[in-house]
């Protein structure tokens, strides 16, 4: 039984990960979606200020961000860290109930 349990949490962290991929994939498509829109409307009407690449680095660093927390580049940014951390804090609490 204890096997069949530990399949099906695997599965659900699977699944959860695939969501949270998905959801960067959508940000990541409004995001060049909009810029272009954004960069067209400029660029029809005032060619001498590029101001589409303010709001581009802003939602780009946004993206970015994004992007390291589901692909877990950083490891302080995956959800292993967090897991890490909460045990560590956990093992902390109960270490100074002891004593």
């Amino acid at each position: 039984m204890e096997n069949s349990d530990f399949d099906r949490e695997l599965y659900r962290e699977a699944k959860k990960q695939v969501k949270e991929i998905k959801g960067f994939y959508s940000h990541l498509a409004s995001y060049v979606m909009v810029i272009i829109v954004l960069m067209i409307i400029n660029l029809a009407t005032y060619r001498d200020y590029l101001w589409f690449f303010w709001p581009a680095l802003g939602w780009g660093l946004g993206v970015c961000m994004h992007g390291i927390a589901v692909f877990n580049v950083m490891p302080f940014f995956g959800h292993d860290w967090e897991e890490r951390k909460i045990q560590e804090l956990l093992d902390k609490e109960k270490n100074s109930k002891w004593e």
